[in-house]
């Protein structure tokens, strides 16, 4: 009786353990990972971006072609709000792109559907442009750059006091000025790589700046205190 109780005990926790998130334990607290059964039908009968979505020709319920899907964007709250619908134009040439809310296109067995549009109505909207991606980078980088220059102005200056301190004051100072030559030398090789980016990418090597160069304002600070 009771090795029969034990195996229905068993299986009762299987049971659970199939339909329940796996939990991962983390400092003192518990996180659910994992979907459940009902969300992973959800997931497997949505839209897949590369199978129905992207390149993918959006007619209106005329069966008329009006468009097609050229990108998707994805809002902050990682959720896609937008339909890049391209309408005319030939590989890309004369094209105009459009936003469009995820709502107003269907999936109807396997078409995209936008109801009422047309290629005219597409053509009469506001054309979508993308946001200017080397936006601030002369900016970051002439920030960067003053950073420097103030590394490089204590350096003579700290060089400038060990030329008339006594022995001892003049190796500590020596120990400062390695150390922020040293940091001034990493500064400026990651800005050089920043620089040889292009203007679409070099949003890519901004946080690399960004830590070289306050390490460089830290050792100014410990050079001055």
């Amino acid at each position: 009786m009771k090795k029969t109780l034990n195996l229905v005990v068993l299986a009762l926790l299987a049971s659970l353990a199939a339909t329940t998130p796996s939990l991962a334990q983390v400092a003192g607290q518990t996180t659910s990972i994992g979907v459940l059964v009902t969300e992973t039908t959800q997931v497997a009968t949505g839209w897949s971006v590369k199978k129905t979505l992207l390149g993918k020709t959006v007619y209106n319920e005329s069966g008329q072609k009006v468009g097609k899907v050229e990108d998707l964007i994805v809002a902050p709250g990682n959720s896609v709000s937008l339909v890049i619908v391209g309408a005319g134009g030939f590989v890309g040439i004369g094209r105009h792109d459009v936003a469009i809310p995820v709502a107003q296109i269907e999936n109807r067995a396997g078409k995209l559907v936008m109801a009422g549009a047309t290629k005219d109505s597409i053509k009469a909207m506001s054309s979508f442009n993308y946001a200017d991606k080397s936006a601030g980078r002369e900016q970051f980088m002439a920030k960067a750059q003053d950073d420097i220059a103030k590394g490089k102005a204590q350096v003579a200056e700290l060089e400038k006091r060990a030329a008339t301190a006594a022995a001892e004051t003049r190796v500590q100072i020596g120990s400062k000025v390695t150390e922020l030559q040293a940091d001034l030398k990493n500064a400026e090789a990651k800005l050089a790589e920043l620089k040889d980016a292009s203007a679409n990418r070099w949003h890519e090597f901004e946080a690399s700046v960004n830590a070289a160069t306050a390490r460089v304002r830290k050792s100014i600070e410990r050079a001055v205190g």
